[in-house]
């Protein structure tokens, strides 16, 4: 097991000399409605700019809270008051007497030289729990948290660690601490799939309340008990609805339809109000001064409506396409890449062509980055392996001249490859937004030369920003930087390392219309599976032991990883000639339960006619691949509805022969 793959281990899985410490997980008590932390009435300023005012906020004992809202609008700094790190200007905190409160950064920090170990140990030596006395005991309940949490080396050095493990050490490093309150910030960025997964059941089966910052709409809907929305359209600053991301959704459109039809209903009796003043009535008798007091009160209430019913400004994202014609932008053929003597992939094919969306997908350290960098030219592939080159003898009098040689990435002329890196390290933290976005004071978009200050407010940067730092910008308003810079680029072909982090939802919804739109190929790496779900038109997905694999889609990939563990999709080899699918692995010689005559007969055709599909997939994938076919669009898609077709049929007989297996025993 490695640390890319966290699960809860049972107690009797621990070393012996662990059982005596504390559990990791107390016993379940029964819910309760007891109120942990309060805020009421709070803002917050940083100088002439108001982050948020008037905000109130309650969080009951296992409540799991949701805190959205737009970039810039305060959430993270929300967050660090609940957390006691943050001052705020107006207002009252209250928290319940002994409440233990834990706080996970967006940026985790560790001491480079520090195993994982002891950066458990360092956290529970500045903040121990009240049963916890010495350094002897802080070692137990950090060796018991990194048993438990599936991570078998506690030796690993902290600077080695991936992005993904670094942020699940980060979590770990909190839990150990047993806190009442967990507060996350991004919690999601930097975690694969499966470590969201691991998240999303951490927090669901968990005896302490977390508030949560986030813009994963499926971590959102799965996780979340209550969703609070901070936001300038509401009239105390922030629209609090229990339940998941849907009902909030329905919940947020019934109010700001009826504070719509309350801006309605005012106007009119503000226009009454304003004819009256006009005659001149004078505020001699009570009457009229009353009447006058409520008239300048129902404008100031219209006033204040407008601005809150106003239309939320989203960035304008639009990426521009080269409009190359090319059908094949980028043929990769068998390449492979090993690192440090592990095999991340091998004999891997990919075609990317004008409107194709492969969505990339695997656990951290499985090679994803790696394989960016051989596709966009930065590294070389490693040699094809002897099965790829006996494969290529076969098929080598099939294959068009064109085709690449084995373990070669094949670029179309002149090929415009734009990237955006997760890790953003081309912006400068003490770079002005203004040179970040336009070093000349213009730049040309869209065949027009715009001033820097017009292109800042495409991506809702006011004039006070220009001059502004990189690193005093929120995260969320950092990725928009580098979005707008990324915008310039005319591009065939878009790599996309994890657009998603730190944007807000607003933001990813425009950035996902504007792909959708996008003529040319996308590669989108990213862990929101709300995008890849509409996005991406193929799935290649790497298993983190060297193989690699095509799904149709992401819903594809979730149900076959959910239905049978450890199963494989078909091989991610395009120029392979097909060959019989392995039959299904033979279960444990054991004892087994008889079937019934119909169900025997059921079960002894289903093996063979599996092996019949892959080999039918295998032919269609061949076929997808044709000069011929990727020309005529209405071949491909028959194609490629064929082949989903045969999948689907051979999901459902992977299913079947589940069933029946279990009634055997």
């Amino acid at each position: 097991m490695t640390a890319d793959h966290i699960k809860l281990l049972p107690t009797a899985a621990l070393p012996r000399h662990l059982h005596l410490a504390r559990p990791f997980h107390r016993p379940y008590l029964p819910p309760s409605m007891a109120t942990a932390l309060t805020v009421r009435q709070i803002s917050k300023h940083f100088g002439p700019r108001v982050l948020f005012t008037g905000i109130s906020l309650s969080i009951e004992d296992r409540e799991r809270v949701a805190l959205i809202g737009p970039n810039g609008g305060g959430k993270s700094t929300l967050l660090k008051i609940l957390a006691g790190m943050e001052h705020f200007d107006d207002g009252a905190l209250n928290a319940r007497r002994g409440l233990r409160v834990a706080y996970v950064a967006q940026s985790d920090t560790f001491e480079p030289e520090d195993t994982m170990a002891q950066a458990i140990v360092r956290s529970l030596a500045k903040n121990p729990p009240s049963h916890m006395h010495d350094e002897h005991e802080y070692e137990l309940a950090a060796e018991q948290t990194l048993y438990r949490l599936g991570f078998d080396d506690h030796t690993r050095i902290c600077r080695t660690l991936s992005g993904g493990q670094r942020k699940r050490l980060s979590i770990a490093r909190q839990l150990a601490g047993e806190p009442d309150l967990l507060l996350l910030d991004e919690p999601t960025n930097h975690l694969d799939v499966e470590g969201i997964d691991w998240l999303e059941s951490t927090l669901k089966s968990a005896p302490f309340a977390s508030v949560s910052v986030t813009h994963d709409r499926a971590f959102l809907e799965s996780t979340a008990s209550r969703i609070v929305e901070l936001s300038t359209a509401y009239p105390e600053g922030a629209f609090s609805v229990k339940g998941g991301y849907e009902e909030f959704l329905f919940r947020k459109e019934e109010f700001l339809d009826g504070q719509a039809r309350a801006q309605q209903a005012l106007q009119g009796q503000v226009k009454e109000d304003l004819r009256w003043l006009a005659r001149g009535a004078k505020a001699r008798r009570t009457k009229s001064k009353a009447r006058i007091e409520q008239s300048f009160a129902r404008i100031d209430e219209l006033a204040a409506l407008k601005m809150r019913n106003a239309p939320a400004k989203a960035a304008a994202i639009d990426f521009a396409s080269s409009d190359r014609r090319t059908q094949k932008l980028l043929v990769a053929r068998g390449i492979s890449k090993a690192l440090g003597g592990r095999q991340l992939f091998e004999d891997v094919d990919i075609i990317l062509t004008p409107g194709s969306k492969l969505g990339l997908m695997g656990p951290n350290g499985s090679g994803k980055s790696t394989l960016i960098k051989v596709l966009t030219g930065e590294w070389e592939s490693d040699p094809p392996s002897e099965a790829a080159i006996a494969a290529a003898k076969l098929i080598e009098h099939e294959l068009p001249r064109s085709a690449p040689k084995l373990a070669t990435v094949q670029r179309a002329d002149n090929l415009r490859i734009v990237v955006f890196s997760q890790h953003r390290t081309e912006l400068d933290p003490e770079m002005k937004l203004t040179d970040a976005l336009a070093p000349s004071g213009m730049v040309m978009y869209r065949s027009r030369q715009l001033h820097v200050a017009g292109y800042a407010q495409m991506f809702l940067f006011n004039k006070d920003q220009l001059r502004s730092p990189i690193a005093t910008l929120s995260g969320g308003e950092q990725a928009r930087v580098h979005l707008a810079r990324l915008m310039l680029e005319p591009a065939d072909v878009l790599v996309l390392d994890e657009p998603t982090n730190d944007l807000d939802i607003p933001t990813l919804e425009v950035l996902e219309e504007s792909l959708e739109e996008f003529p040319g190929a996308i590669l989108l790496v990213t862990h929101d599976r709300a995008m890849l779900d509409r996005l991406a038109t193929k799935i290649l997905a790497l298993d983190g032991e060297g193989g690699a694999h095509y799904y149709a889609d992401y819903q594809q990939w979730k149900a076959v990883t959910t239905m049978k563990p450890g199963a494989k999709g078909p091989p991610a080899g395009t120029f392979n000639t097909p060959t019989a699918a392995p039959a299904v692995a033979p279960a444990p010689n054991v004892s087994k339960k008889k079937l019934s005559y119909k169900d025997q007969r059921e079960f002894d055709s289903i093996e063979p006619e599996i092996a019949k599909l892959e080999i039918e997939i295998k032919r269609l994938e061949g076929v997808m691949n044709e000069p011929g076919v990727l020309a005529d669009r209405k071949q491909l898609d028959a194609t490629c509805a064929l082949m989903t077709s045969a999948q689907t049929k051979r999901d459902k007989l992977f299913e079947r022969w589940t069933e029946l297996d279990a009634k055997r025993g």
